[in-house]
C-alpha cells in the first residue's frame, strides 16, 4: 500500500473544501434507500467540471444503478482555464471531501468513482491509510499519457477492488495494454467494455448500428455492470444479464 500522504491543513485547499461542504449536504439522493446502500464520491476529469452534462448524466446513472444513498460530486480547485495542479494537491483536496462524506455516512460502503483524471486521483485517494473504500470505479482510466508514458503507478499497489469501464476505441487506454496491467494488479478487478466508445464513451453515428444499441442503452448497460461489480464484491446475490469480465 502506498505511504500515507500528509493531510491538508490551513491551506487554500482546505478553504475550498469548506466551500463545498453545503453541496455535500445537498447532494441528490433517491427517496427510498436500503440501510446498506453505498455512498459514492464522484470526481470529474480534467476537461470539464462536475456541472457538465456528462457528469450529471452519469451521476444519475450511478444513483439509480447502485441505489446509492448519495452520489456526491465536486470541482477540483484549479479553475476552468487552468491546467490541473500537481497531483499531490489534488489528492489532498479530494481526500478531504471523501473524509467528510465517509463521516456523514459511517455505516454505508464507500465507493470512489472518477472520470479520466478523476479516476487516477481516486486510486491515489484510496491508498490513503485512513480512507476505507469498498471499491473504485474508473470511468475511462487514462492509462496512456499523450507522451506515451504508461500511468499504472496508482493502480499497482492497490488492494481495493477496481472496476474499469472503458470504450473500445479509447486512445488513452488501449484494451490490450489495460489487459497487461490488469494481470499485474493485486486487487480484484473487472472490466466492462463499451463497444466502439471513445474516452468519454461516445459512439460515432456510423458505429451505432454495429453495436445494436443506442448510446443511452450502452451507458445504462455500463452502469448496470458497475452495480453488478459492487454487488459481487459485497457478496450479494446478483441477478443481471450484463456481462462483466473479472
Amino acid at each position: 500500500m502506498a505511504s500515507k500522504r500528509p493531510r491538508t491543513t490551513e491551506t487554500e485547499y482546505e478553504q475550498v473544501v469548506q466551500q463545498y461542504a453545503p453541496m455535500i449536504k445537498k447532494a441528490q439522493s433517491s427517496s427510498v434507500k436500503l440501510n446498506n446502500s453505498p455512498v459514492v464520491v464522484f470526481a470529474h476529469g480534467s476537461g470539464a467540471p462536475s456541472s457538465c452534462e456528462w457528469m450529471i448524466r452519469w451521476r444519475n446513472l450511478l444513483l439509480k444503478a447502485l441505489n446509492a444513498v448519495e452520489v456526491v460530486t465536486f470541482d477540483y480547485p484549479y479553475g476552468k482555464r487552468k491546467a490541473p495542479p500537481k497531483e499531490e494537491k489534488l489528492v489532498g483536496f479530494h481526500s478531504d471531501i471523501v473524509r467528510k462524506v465517509a463521516a456523514k455516512y459511517p455505516e454505508h460502503p464507500l465507493i470512489l468513482v472518477g472520470k479520466s483524471m478523476g479516476s487516477r486521483i481516486s486510486c491515489l485517494v484510496a491508498a490513503e491509510n485512513d480512507i476505507e473504500a469498498s471499491a473504485i470505479v474508473c470511468l475511462g482510466y487514462p492509462l496512456k499519457a499523450t507522451n506515451g508514458a504508461i500511468r499504472d503507478e496508482p493502480l499497482l499497489p492497490l488492494t481495493v477492488p477496481i472496476m474499469f469501464v472503458q470504450g473500445s476505441n479509447d486512445v488513452f487506454c488501449p484494451l490490450e495494454l489495460l489487459e497487461v496491467v490488469r494481470k499485474q494488479l493485486k486487487a480484484i478487478n473487472a472490466l466492462h467494455v463499451i463497444e466502439k466508445g471513445d474516452h468519454s464513451f461516445q459512439i460515432a453515428k456510423k458505429n451505432l448500428e454495429l453495436t445494436g444499441m443506442t448510446h443511452e442503452e450502452a451507458e445504462e448497460r455500463a452502469a448496470e455492470a458497475v452495480a453488478m461489480f459492487v454487488s459481487h464484491i459485497r457478496g450479494e446475490k446478483v441477478i443481471t444479464g450484463t456481462r462483466v469480465s473479472f
